[in-house]
């Protein structure tokens, strides 16, 4: 069923929409949405936070609640999904070694913005022209851990969603994939991120988001669980959670941490500019802590707009190699990607399928990198066993352009596997 939206409702806030519907149908008649208008979806940001191991609404002052507080944090508390999550967050949270001690694999952490995508039913059309929406879980490195969990790794995400209907589907998510989330982290003064996405004929798309701000961009410092970091054998973020206040502090704070406990350092920087405050802006964003990534993993258009030279020349991808880094990966969609470390250099041919949504094929490339990287650092020093690594990052890539939505089209292995044996690169 779909729940219609006009202006009007859309004004007074998403959070009444029912987290269950399969899709919403939008009228857009009097003109496509501005960023001006995504204020009216967001709530005043506030101190409280609520851990996602503990369900009860904590007071805001001297431990008094309100009568409309104690209403609501009556009907929380008996939510069933709110009790579902508890208790499959209670079993996800209990200690771990990183992998070695209990023999489980070794962790990847993925750190930052978690939201929903709101992907058209119809592509090649405008957001005004759009019949209706399909809504799905979303946000790049949400989707590389989910993506990581489909492959058969072990991954767990950091970061912070609004105390709403979309928090507590983005949550159970992540529960039903397997992804450790003991890192997240509720904000009930915001609310969880939005985005709408444009999906042209060819496939590709471009994104809207409501966030001013969303909860994601409220993590702070003291929210950390440094204890999860120091567990990563791998530490992978990207660029958003670097654009404002608090979250930049907290980013750098978890890169530290996972840097100094011995972490590799995976960096995709996801450009959405929009989202800065000028272009300028993001590409400083953006270099500032480039220096401190092991892998980095960008897209032509990102070599474009990083180094303003030819997105396909070996010598614009080198301008970005630094000292310390010892892969960079340049996706370049269903014509594969290319690879570049101190000693050698090549590309990888991709796949060709009929695309639907390129939305989180990036991330499933990604994921499928970081699965076998994790296992074996030295695969970044023999060529053979790199490309065979990123021969299956294309295949994870190519399938999850099948699909509308970024998480819903992440691959098993299974699929992967059967996949690689029956389509020629």
């Amino acid at each position: 069923m779909a729940t219609l939206l006009s202006f009007a409702t859309m004004a007074s806030g998403l959070g009444a929409a029912q987290a269950s519907n399969s899709c919403i149908c939008a009228s857009f008649a009097q003109s496509a949405i501005s960023y001006s208008t995504a204020s009216s979806f967001i709530a005043t940001p506030c101190v409280k936070t609520s851990f996602i191991s503990d369900f009860s609404v904590r007071e805001l002052t001297g431990g008094h609640l309100s009568r409309g507080m104690r209403k609501r944090k009556t009907r929380l508390e008996s939510d069933p999904r709110r009790r579902d999550l508890s208790k499959g967050i209670a079993r996800a949270s209990s200690p771990s070694t990183n992998g070695h001690a209990t023999g489980e694999p070794p962790l990847i952490i993925c750190f930052g913005e978690m939201l929903i995508d709101f992907v058209p039913t119809v592509g090649g059309l405008s957001l005004a022209e759009a019949p209706a929406f399909k809504k799905a879980p979303g946000g790049a490195p949400a989707n590389v851990a989910v993506g990581i969990s489909r492959l058969g790794g072990r991954s767990a995400f950091i970061g912070k969603v609004g105390d709403d209907e979309f928090g507590y589907m983005l949550a159970n998510m992540l529960k039903e994939n397997n992804v450790e989330a003991k890192g997240l982290r509720f904000d009930p003064g915001a609310r969880t991120a939005l985005a709408f996405v444009t999906l042209r004929e060819d496939g590709e798309r471009e994104f809207m988001f409501y966030r001013n701000p969303s909860a994601d961009m409220l993590l702070q410092e003291n929210e950390l669980d440094i204890n999860l970091i120091k567990n990563a054998t791998i530490f992978h973020y990207g660029s958003i959670s670097l654009i404002t206040e608090p979250c930049k502090l907290a980013h750098l704070a978890a890169m530290k941490a996972a840097k100094e406990a011995g972490a590799l350092l995976s960096y995709d920087p996801n450009l959405r500019l929009p989202l800065w405050s000028s272009a300028e802006a993001a590409r400083t964003g953006i270099f500032d802590i480039w220096d401190q990534a092991d892998l980095i993993k960008i897209s032509e258009e990102e070599i474009s707009f990083l180094t303003g030279g030819d997105p396909y020349s070996d010598e614009a991808a080198r301008k970005l190699m630094h000292v310390g880094l010892k892969l960079l990966l340049v996706t370049e969609g269903q014509n594969g990607c290319r690879y570049y470390t101190k000693d050698f250099s090549g590309r990888v041919d991709g796949y060709k399928v009929n695309s639907i949504d390129t939305t989180g094929a990036g991330d499933a490339f990604v994921a499928g990198v970081l699965t076998h990287l994790v296992r074996d650092f030295s695969l970044m020093q023999v060529e053979k066993q790199l490309r065979e690594t990123l021969l299956y990052a294309n295949a994870c890539g190519a399938i999850a352009t099948t699909e509308r939505g970024a998480i819903p089209a992440l691959p098993l292995h299974e699929v992967v596997s059967r996949f690689i044996s029956k389509v020629p690169s």
